[in-house]
């Protein structure tokens, strides 16, 4: 919602915000880079938030669903309130994998999202970081949201026929570039190895079901899961043309 204009500049608004990143401005000021709800990407500062008692700036931090007041400028916007609507960092902090699958979460975002708004995007996002906090498998969480993310930004993936001949599968490839499933008539050098039941996987978690692969055991269900993280990650570094630095810090777990 806009409020009254400042000194003749555009009107303020109002929207719901993660926050994606920040660094240091001037001697007490801080860049915030909010992914919002209704107006997209913003980047803005919160001035004096780095003095040692601003209760304002300790809200404007990553895992905390926000309702943010922000002046737009010709550069940078100025962030003027922030007020907490629902606080996540607690479990997420806690938890090394819990915390790196959640950086993914809003470093993927941030590379899927335009200064246009995304709602959908933005409702992926915040439904992710609530489940991080009580998730068994984080990874998995982070596996769906990167599925679903993708598959909204017109990247969807072939998980049962073919994605280049369209043959009937199941299949027992994997191939990011050629979208998908592949064949073994069409499978390029490079395809991933994986068991049908991956990409059944796969598709579980892209239709918004988690996978709970009670039939199978301990052993075999890990196999599935790595391979899911693996043709996921895969996926979407395909399309982004880059890593991320928050999947590499999984790694290193």
């Amino acid at each position: 919602m806009a409020s009254k204009r400042r000194g003749g500049s555009r009107p303020s608004w109002r929207d719901r915000a993660f926050v994606v990143r920040t660094y240091d401005f001037g001697e007490a000021d801080r860049v915030i880079v909010l992914l919002t709800r209704t107006h997209g990407l913003v980047r803005g500062v919160a001035k004096g938030v780095r003095k040692s008692r601003s209760r304002f700036g300790s809200r404007l931090q990553p895992f905390v669903d926000l309702d943010v007041q922000v002046y737009p400028g010709r550069g940078l916007s100025t962030i003027t309130a922030a007020d907490t609507v629902a606080y996540h960092g607690a479990h997420i902090i806690e938890d090394f994998e819990r915390y790196a699958a959640a950086c993914a979460v809003l470093e993927t975002a941030e590379k899927l999202t335009y200064e246009e708004g995304d709602t959908v995007l933005f409702d992926l996002v915040k439904n992710s970081i609530a489940q991080l906090q009580t998730a068994n498998d984080p990874t998995q969480v982070l596996d769906a949201f990167i599925l679903r993310a993708t598959e909204h930004a017109g990247w969807g993936l072939s998980l049962y026929n073919c994605a280049n001949c369209e043959r009937l599968g199941p299949h027992r490839a994997f191939h990011a570039a050629v979208g998908g499933a592949v064949c073994t008539n069409c499978r390029p050098p490079g395809s991933l190895e994986v068991d049908p039941e991956t990409l059944h996987a796969m598709w579980l978690l892209a239709n918004g079901y988690a996978y709970a692969p009670a039939a199978l055991n301990a052993g075999a269900s890990a196999t599935v899961l790595a391979q899911v993280h693996r043709a996921t990650t895969a996926h979407l570094q395909y399309h982004l043309e880059a890593g991320l630095k928050s999947l590499r810090m999984m790694e290193q777990a």
